[in-house]
This record gives structure tokens, sequence and C-alpha cells, in this order.
């Protein structure tokens, strides 16, 4: 569906957190371990989570796998070096618990990287995306997998909140140089951020 741009991006997402060989990360929605296998080919030590346990069955890594709710991590505070999570943030109902109960989890000085799909900011661009996302993309689902899951993904991007708000959360929960980057002229974002 993204002619494998995603495959850069999630190496670009592991590149951000800039951390040292060995630091645990803790990869939320893991799904099937796309992230965790990166992390790993990095040299850190992905933990991967997810609260489906389908998903948990079907994940392809090495890594240990923990079934869990991202409101409610099972990790002590300040006990994990990293957090990614790929495009699971449209699925939140209210992101500031979950930017706080990352921010209880991450050690200082520790990141967080978030991938997520976006809506590019150029007109002309975000009318081609949309007619790919919301036409395109569910056929192509519906021929290869879960129609409903096709369908339901262009939609889910109306769920996030505006980006300077995203932000905004996650320094009122404790963290430092939060930034955020587009991807792929703008179809895909990386938030980054340093735990104080």
């Amino acid at each position: 569906m993204t002619f494998r741009m995603d495959v850069g991006w999630r190496k670009r997402t592991i590149r951000s957190l800039g951390l040292r060989p060995g630091s645990v990360v803790l990869d939320l929605a893991c799904g099937t371990g796309d992230l965790c296998r990166g992390l790993a080919g990095a040299g850190l030590a992905p933990v991967g989570m997810d609260l489906s346990y389908g998903m948990l069955a079907a994940a392809r890594t090495e890594a240990p796998l923990v079934h869990g709710d991202a409101l409610a991590l099972p990790v002590p505070d300040g006990s994990v070096d990293g957090v990614t999570c790929g495009f699971a943030l449209r699925n939140f109902v209210d992101l500031g618990p979950f930017f706080a109960e990352l921010a209880r989890a991450v050690r200082p000085g520790g990141r967080i990287a978030l991938l997520e799909v976006a809506e590019p900011p150029n007109r002309a661009l975000r009318w081609g995306h949309g007619i790919y996302f919301g036409k395109v993309v569910p056929r192509i689902g519906a021929a290869l997998s879960d129609a409903s899951a096709y369908r339901y993904l262009p939609k889910s991007v109306a769920y996030l909140p505006e980006p300077d708000d995203m932000l905004a959360m996650l320094r009122d929960v404790g963290f430092a140089d939060v930034e955020r980057t587009l991807l792929s002229t703008g179809i895909a974002q990386l938030i980054t951020a340093t735990r104080t």
C-alpha cells in the first residue's frame, strides 16, 4: 500500500531514538513485529507489546512479547530507555493519558519515536493522497485481506488531534525536544521527544 516507503519510515524511526546499543525499547502496538525486528537489528533490546492476542500470535520477531494496554503499561516507573509506536496513535480516543503513561515509563533522558500517517500539507498532494488513501487502498485491502480494516484506515486519520496540540500534550507531561517531521511529502509523520 505504501510501495515499501514504510520500511524507510521505520528505519528513520529507529535512528531517531539515538539510543546506545542494548537500550531497552518498548514497542507499543507492535503488531507483526516490524519495528521490533528493526530495533533488534540496530542493537537495541526491544520488547513488543500489543493489546491484541491475535497480533502477538502473528508477530514475526524473536523479541519478548507482552500482552498489555498502552494506557496501563506493565513496567515500573522510569524503567525503559525508549518507546516506539507505529501507526497506532489514531486509535486512541484521547492521547493525553497515553502520553502521560509514556512519561511515567520512560527514564529521564530516554526517547520516544511515534510513527503515524498524516495528511500532506500541500493542497494538490492532499487531494491525490485522499483519492488514493480513501478509494484505492480500501479496494486493494479488500482484495488482499480484511476489507473493513482498510476502510477504517483512511477514516481514522481524522481522529488525530492537530499536530501542534499533540506536541503540546507531550510537553505538558514532561517531554522536551519535541519534534514532528513529515515523511514522504507529508503522508507520514514522525514525532520524537526526550523525557526530562
